[in-house]
């Protein structure tokens, strides 16, 4: 069956290199049935369940292996054991791995654990279009009259040095989406590659040397805008220098002192017009008689076209209640009255939520981020109204801050729900 990694493979050497289908089934060694299903339904993944999922024999040892070898390392020269001799007390514990693996896990940790040793770096150089990372950070603003911590997500073309900059509440894997899809919307294309570290919401296993067991919603979102994403070497910031320099630089220039803002709409705002002001009023490092706006300029015909915006959100599955309620994150929201006591599944985007039941949505409302709230739209119970009018009354409906709009009318005094006069208007504020 096809996985994601080999889906990506196809669609970037076909739209993004140029091959024709021969040359992909040649060089990846599937059919032209295969290619020709991944490039007509531009589907970023296929459905398949696996019989038997293999796993690691030295996993459920890792914590003592490493308490041996760290009692080895501590002894003198003479007394150490070899690896032979500590594959041998492994197994005596009850490990039935083979001794290739623990000497492999053993070079690996020494490197990690061994003396620090004067290191030297090699200057690098990206193609235009070649390139970009991505990194968080966490800064400090005042949000609404409130201190905040917020997490920003930075984006840096390799070539150019052209940065993009966006606050967000989270780190969350939706945030992560939409963080690229601006990045890439701002830039008018993406590039061939990117590189991360390894956060969890791109990275679920890390192997040795550069392989890595990537989050399948992060490759589908990769593959999407054609991107080969590459991951460092577990705590090698250097791998991803430029991003790096680029949080510091974004915090002592834009984020001190410190910012105090309404709302993340108004304080991304006015960090875009910072990204395109800084760029538009110092030179490229490389070229010093071009500004990074020029040299970015001149990168943009050479990115990957934006291919369109990718439906980044998180799923996850949900019940219904009797009062129209589906809780999500801390807080609850209502969905229509034709959904109670029944499974929805809920797709949480950066700035929304969206919940839907056999494939229909049955609610959209803005995310809150807060706690314990509860986010109401009437109209989800007008059908309920219809039934017992008398709910009006004292209905919750518009005795929370939290809902969107309240009735304004007769309500429950009113002869029937059929001939009720009133109308929904907006009253409240929002999360």
């Amino acid at each position: 069956m096809l996985v994601v990694e080999t889906i990506a493979k196809i669609r970037r050497a076909y739209f993004s290199l140029g091959k024709s289908i021969k040359e992909i089934c040649r060089d990846l060694r599937v059919s032209r049935k295969v290619v020709r299903k991944v490039i007509r339904s531009n589907a970023t993944e296929f459905h398949y369940e696996r019989s038997t999922q293999p796993l690691p024999k030295i996993g459920p040892w890792r914590e003592r292996l490493d308490s041996l070898l760290l009692e080895n390392q501590g002894k003198p020269a003479r007394e150490r054991l070899t690896l032979v001799r500590l594959f041998e007390e492994l197994s005596a514990f009850g490990y039935s791995g083979s001794y290739a693996a623990v000497r492999r896990y053993a070079l690996v940790w020494r490197k990690e654990h061994g003396a620090a040793l004067t290191q030297a770096y090699v200057p690098l150089t990206f193609a235009p279009g070649e390139a970009y990372q991505f990194d968080w950070s966490h800064e400090i603003v005042v949000m609404d009259g409130v201190t905040t911590t917020v997490k920003v997500a930075h984006v840096r073309l390799c070539h150019s040095r052209m940065m993009f900059v966006r606050a967000y509440p989270r780190e969350t894997q939706e945030m992560v989406f939409d963080a690229h899809e601006r990045a890439f919307a701002f830039f008018r294309g993406a590039c061939g590659r990117g590189v991360y570290d390894n956060m969890k919401t791109a990275v679920e296993t890390i192997f040795v040397g550069k392989d890595r067991q990537y989050n399948r919603r992060f490759l589908q979102m990769c593959s999407h805008h054609l991107v080969e994403p590459v991951a460092c070497t577990p705590a090698s910031g250097w791998e991803k220098g430029q991003v790096e320099n680029q949080v510091g630089l974004v915090r002592e220039r834009f984020f001190t002192p410190r910012l105090r803002f309404k709302s993340y709409d108004e304080l991304n705002a006015w960090l875009l017009d910072k990204c395109l002001a800084w760029a538009k009023a110092h030179a490229h490092p490389e070229r010093p008689e071009r500004t990074i706006w020029e040299v970015f300029e001149e990168e943009r015909p050479q990115l990957i076209p934006y291919r369109g915006r990718f439906d980044g959100f998180h799923a996850v599955p949900a019940s219904v209640s009797k009062t129209c309620l589906v809780r999500f994150d801390n807080n609850k929201y209502s969905v229509s009255a034709s959904a109670i006591c029944r499974p929805v599944e809920i797709h949480a985007y950066a700035d929304r939520v969206v919940i839907r039941q056999d494939g229909r949505i049955v609610a959209q409302h803005p995310r809150c981020y807060g706690r314990g709230a509860t986010i109401y739209d009437p109209w989800h119970y007008v059908p309920v109204l219809a039934r017992k009018p008398g709910a009006l009354r004292n209905g919750r409906r518009s005795r929370t801050g939290c809902c969107r709009r309240r009735w304004t009318g007769y309500g429950a005094s009113s002869p029937g729900p059929t001939t009720a006069i009133g109308r929904w208007s907006k009253s409240s504020p929002r999360c």
